[in-house]
């Protein structure tokens, strides 16, 4: 998985959106359509208590699939998008569990904020609810089965908020951000302040984003998942 997220983020770096955006629609229409935790047909991983079936795996492989093999005619090959994918989709549930533990909640509030943000369901920047309906109903869903997994997304968000906040950068780490400003100050122009906040906040944002990707290791190692391979 490594080895594609750095390929699309590289050399194609619009890429990797579209794709995390089809697994995440894939998430939402599974989810929605057979209910979290439950399984339609046979399942091809468990994560915890927690379940991935093998329809919601392929219809996100499906869809990756044919973006990476329009848009990269072939380069990815066809077990690295599945061990993509399928990474994902278990990280999903890694995120959930952690809610979960932590006793994370959404508000039917905060849920409502976060629906009527969403460009897809605006008109003329105000949220059209005609047009929220008729998006759903395109993709087979009803408002209540959208919502309840849009409550799950926002919880595993909130979940990696709180680990990612919970980073912070230690004196000889700020002291560090500190010299590269300087040696840029003396390379190029004196720096703003508004540029020392910016090169402060991209060393804190990379350690939080490496603390979250050994989090996430941690979390493999501590709860079982198993993976049914021959299934994928």
């Amino acid at each position: 998985m490594i080895k594609i997220v750095r390929y699309a983020n590289e050399k194609y770096p619009w890429l990797l959106a579209g794709v995390m955006g089809f697994v995440a629609i894939t998430f939402i229409v599974g989810m929605g359509w057979w209910g979290f935790g439950e399984t339609s047909g046979t399942t091809v991983a468990s994560v915890g208590d927690l379940k991935v079936s093998r329809d919601e795996f392929r219809l996100a492989y499906e869809n990756t699939y044919r973006l990476y093999k329009d848009r990269l005619q072939g380069e990815i090959k066809d077990e690295m998008i599945k061990q993509f994918v399928l990474e994902q989709l278990i990280e999903n549930r890694l995120w959930l569990l952690v809610a979960k533990d932590l006793g994370l909640s959404i508000s039917a509030e905060d849920l409502r904020a976060d629906i009527i943000r969403r460009p897809e369901f605006q008109r003329n920047g105000q949220f059209d609810p005609d047009l929220y309906r008729r998006l759903l109903a395109a993709n087979r869903l009803t408002p209540a089965a959208f919502e309840a997994v849009e409550t799950q997304d926002l919880l595993t968000n909130k979940a990696r908020m709180i680990i990612r906040d919970s980073v912070a950068l230690t004196p000889t780490e700020v002291a560090e951000a500190q010299a590269l400003v300087a040696r840029q100050a003396t390379l190029a122009q004196p720096s703003s302040s508004q540029a020392q906040e910016r090169i402060y906040q991209d060393v804190l944002f990379q350690k939080q984003q490496r603390a979250l990707a050994a989090y996430t290791e941690a979390l493999k190692t501590r709860i079982p998942i198993k993976i049914h391979r021959e299934l994928l």
